[in-house]
């Protein structure tokens, strides 16, 4: 907040529940006086139209009585108000009040009153344009070099400029690569046209380019190629804003002048005729709208600019040299010479809060009101201390170090397939003793129990896993003890344990009685994943309570490659294709029967009726099905998976990977991906594992070298089968095998980029792999 306010001069309130922007405001002459004091033109989108001459007033009804000249309600919405030579053979200036479908120019006169009334004004319509587009903007000033009167430049809604020279329509033009309208200002001193387009690009038009371009009549869409002789519409030069623009100014104040400026939403732009930069400022503030004036210094130009914290600030180039306050937030500024007082700034709101103020030094001091003086009631003061120390007490008791509060959520099983992982993050945030807010985050494992229960072993399965130890075999009922697996078992010695996965096969944990080896068999391959994590993580748990801290565990192989290959899918477009094909069949039926309904004297419809019927009812059967498969793609995703992380788990054991080898396995096998149809699992999961295969797995030094140096690759794209995925695992598993070290780089001195760095921190895959959840994956038709 500034120290000091805007001083007032002159107020007024306009209307109730009207509302103003940046166009609605202008000052000048426009009774065409002579004495050289401005008046105040102000229209609202309500369609009224005002005319002020403010004056100093002791009250402000008075003043804005006094003040008012005039007040005509207009049939339709004031977007814009200008004043200019708008007529011809007449050096007498007039308003122009744009409508969003006409352009209107009226003639303001005053005629001297004889009695205590006063004076009395006039509005009078010299002529109109019905405009066939709606209009957004306006700007007008001497086309092509004309001297002595102003044309207008309209520009619509769907980016047509639409010349008026005085009555009389010239030419319109399309913008070519038109989204959005944008501010639109004329430079008189090259002839062009400056706007800015959606692309944020200020963009700058010659007249005379644009005279000679395609007429606009004769090409309604401008993306449409040329069919007459005109030329194609280009911009003279482009300057990338990367920000919508708020308005365009082009100060024409001094002849040495030859800057163009322009508000952005954060920046402010100061460029040459040319179209080169001459200085930007950053803002660190909203800005609601701005208006340069002429500098008492030579080579400079002030700034009048308001922003959203209703402040009015004054800059010279990008030095701030007064800050104000005022009491709304403004829309619209001038600068305009009274009669009493030259230089006052017009500030209007957007809800109708007109002010003629000016910069003054009177400090905006708040004093504090008075209270009335009692004497204090010692009694209830010290109560009330009693009362305010008991609260401290009791909130200082349940916040100290090592509280705890429990927190009951419920988990259900998304799908009916076993999920991929039983892991949770949890986020608390809280406050401590003293205030300070901070946040803690940590992970949790879900109990197996969630999505298994105990049941008695099978007799025959089809896959099967072997993981060895170097301690003595263990009584599983002891590893699952305190669970209800172990009550549940049916093996007395504790040498087998059986899981029934919801929705899932059954799976079996068998311990050898002369040997240290444990397997892991089921009908299913994926869903073995979540029972051998279990059984290593209590074997973890079990063994560093019994204080052993060299205890290892190892798969003897062979990888089961082709048991994983069986999760391996590819996705197939068909679905897609024959629903776009249905459709655009549809629509064509569509068009042709109602071609028939309009025409007065229809045709037999020979069944397109009987035809359209049978289209649409494959048109809802098709996008069924591909509902259908798109549920058959989350669940395959989910159970590769599952078999991704078993084949990452057995390959560390096989290998005895460390942690960060581990981390650059699953970052490769199970790769970052959006769920889009441009991008599946398989084709990403290719190119990681072909990187690897020519950096820190290859057998050839020049292939390493040769693959840090490339920059880029070929676009990925969905492959026609899996053949190469899987001959591509198949080398990496071999050259792991042989003893090839998993690293970064291929050589230690290699610098590796940070975010490759990020991508494989210990402990911290599973925050990538765990965004699969809702990946895409590729799965068959049923």
């Amino acid at each position: 907040m500034s120290l000091f306010k805007a001083r007032d001069w002159w107020s007024a309130t306009l209307g109730e529940g009207e509302e103003f922007d940046q166009g609605c405001l202008c000052v000048g002459d426009v009774d065409n006086s002579g004495t050289g004091h401005d008046k105040v033109v102000v229209g609202s989108y309500m369609g009224m139209l005002r005319i002020f001459s403010p004056h100093a007033s002791k009250t402000i009804e008075g003043g804005q009585a006094d003040a008012q000249l005039l007040e005509v309600q207009l049939q339709n919405a004031i977007i814009q108000v200008e004043l200019g030579k708008f007529v011809s053979c007449s050096e007498l200036l007039h308003l122009a009040v744009l409508h969003p479908r006409k352009l209107s120019v009226y003639s303001v006169s005053g005629t001297a009153g004889n009695v205590e009334h006063g004076d009395q004004y006039q509005l009078k319509l010299v002529y109109e344009h019905n405009l066939q587009r709606t209009a957004c903007n306006m700007t007008y000033g001497t086309f092509g070099g004309v001297t002595g009167h102003h044309s207008l430049c309209i520009q619509s809604m769907d980016g047509m400029l639409m010349f008026f020279e005085q009555d009389s329509y010239s030419f319109g033009r399309f913008l070519p690569g038109f989204l959005l309208p944008g501010p639109l200002t004329y430079n008189p001193r090259t002839d062009s046209f400056l706007t800015v387009s959606s692309a944020r690009e200020l963009e700058s038009y010659k007249y005379e380019t644009l005279a000679v371009a395609t007429e606009a009549e004769s090409r309604q869409d401008p993306n449409l190629p040329l069919k007459t002789g005109g030329k194609r519409l280009t911009p003279d030069w482009v300057f990338v804003l990367g920000e919508q623009a708020l308005d365009l100014c082009v100060p024409s104040f001094s002849h040495a002048s030859s800057h163009i400026f322009i508000l952005g939403e954060r920046n402010i732009y100061c460029l040459r005729d040319n179209g080169q930069i001459h200085f930007m400022k950053k803002l660190e503030f909203n800005p609601s709208c701005f208006l340069p004036y002429a500098s008492v210094t030579d080579g400079t130009t002030n700034l009048l600019l308001g922003n959203h914290t209703n402040m009015l600030l004054v800059y010279q180039d990008v030095t701030l040299k007064w800050a104000s306050q005022l009491s709304f937030i403004p829309v619209a500024v001038r600068v305009a010479n009274f009669l009493d007082v030259k230089g006052v700034v017009v500030s209007l709101s957007s809800d109708g809060q007109l002010l003629c103020s000016y910069m003054g030094t009177d400090p905006s001091f708040f004093s504090t009101p008075k209270v009335d003086a009692r004497e204090a009631d010692y009694e209830q003061v010290e109560a009330e201390m009693k009362k305010l120390q008991k609260f401290i007490r009791e909130a200082t008791r349940t916040q100290g170090v090592g509280s705890s509060k429990v927190v009951v959520f419920s988990a259900f099983l998304n799908g009916h397939y076993p999920p991929a992982d039983l892991t949770g993050d949890i986020t608390v945030s809280y406050s401590s003793p003293t205030g300070v807010p901070k946040v803690l985050q940590s992970r949790f494992n879900l109990p197996p129990s969630l999505v298994c229960v105990a049941c008695p072993p099978p007799k025959a399965t089809k896959f099967k896993i072997t993981v060895d130890t170097n301690q003595p075999p263990v009584d599983l009922s002891s590893i699952f003890r305190g669970n209800k697996f172990s009550a549940k078992s049916e093996d007395k010695d504790g040498n087998s344990l059986a899981f029934q996965l919801l929705s899932g096969a059954k799976v079996t944990v068998l311990a050898s009685k002369t040997s240290q080896r444990y397997r892991i068999q089921s009908d299913s391959f994926e869903d073995m994943w979540l029972v051998v994590k279990e059984l290593v993580h209590r074997f973890d748990q079990h063994f560093s309570k019994l204080g052993i801290k060299d205890f290892k565990k190892s798969f003897s192989g062979p990888l089961p490659l082709e048991e994983y290959f069986l999760s391996l899918r590819v996705s197939a477009q068909k679905y897609q294709d024959l629903l776009s094909e249905r459709a655009v069949q549809f629509r064509a039926i569509q068009r042709r029967l109602l071609t028939r309904f309009k025409d007065k004297t229809p045709a037999p419809l020979q069944n397109l009726d009987t035809l359209m019927d049978a289209t649409y009812s494959q048109v809802m059967a098709l996008a069924e099905a591909a509902e259908e498969n798109r549920a058959l793609l989350e669940e395959a995703f989910v159970r590769l998976r599952s078999a991704t992380h078993l084949l990452v788990l057995l390959l560390s054991l096989w290998q005895g990977l460390t942690p960060d080898q581990t981390s650059i396995l699953e970052a490769t096998l199970l790769p970052l991906l959006q769920d889009t149809p441009q991008l599946g699992w398989e084709e990403s999961c290719d190119a990681a594992v072909s990187h690897l295969l020519r950096t820190c797995l290859s057998q050839n030094p020049k292939d390493q070298a040769t693959s840090l140096a490339q920059t880029g690759g070929s676009v990925l794209g969905l492959p026609s089968d899996t053949a190469r995925l899987k001959k591509h695992i198949t080398l990496l598993c071999e050259r792991i095998g042989k003893g090839g070290r998993l690293t970064l780089a291929s050589e230690a001195n290699v610098q590796v980029p940070a975010q490759v760095q990020n991508l494989a921190v210990p402990g911290e895959s599973l925050v990538y792999l765990d965004s699969y959840l809702n990946a895409s994956v590729h799965a068959p038709l049923k």
